[in-house]
């Protein structure tokens, strides 16, 4: 059973995502990440074993808007963060592998520099 308290820590710190161009990009990382596994897990079989196109085009497009974002915030976020060339290529490689995103966002999330420019979240 979970008490106020024990849901008070974890709501700021995905609230506090939000507050920096570095917590945007790691906030959208986790949803772009979501809706792959989403489109290739669910709405695709579903297609094609089911024949029920709609889920695909609609988790599709929003997979596709989440992509751009994602090129977008990394973008800016290498830019302002004077991240090296191998540190997007990384990001970028990430967003094309499944359970990528995730594994990324745990990863800038141990880091101490990302750790600090991010407000300590």
């Amino acid at each position: 059973m979970t008490t106020q308290s024990d849901s008070e820590p974890r709501a700021r710190t995905a609230a506090s995502l939000w507050r920096t161009p570095l917590g945007r990009f790691r906030a959208l990382a986790l949803a772009e990440g979501t809706s792959y596994l989403l489109l290739f897990g669910v709405t695709m079989p579903l297609k094609y074993l089911a024949a029920m196109p709609t889920p695909n085009k609609v988790v599709g497009l929003l997979h596709g808007v989440l992509s751009v974002l994602y090129v977008v915030l990394l973008i800016q976020v290498t830019l302002l963060h004077r991240w090296s060339l191998a540190r997007a290529l990384i990001a970028l490689v990430a967003s094309l592998v499944p359970f990528g995103a995730f594994v990324l966002e745990a990863w800038l999330r141990r880091q101490p520099e990302v750790a600090a420019a991010d407000g300590g979240t």
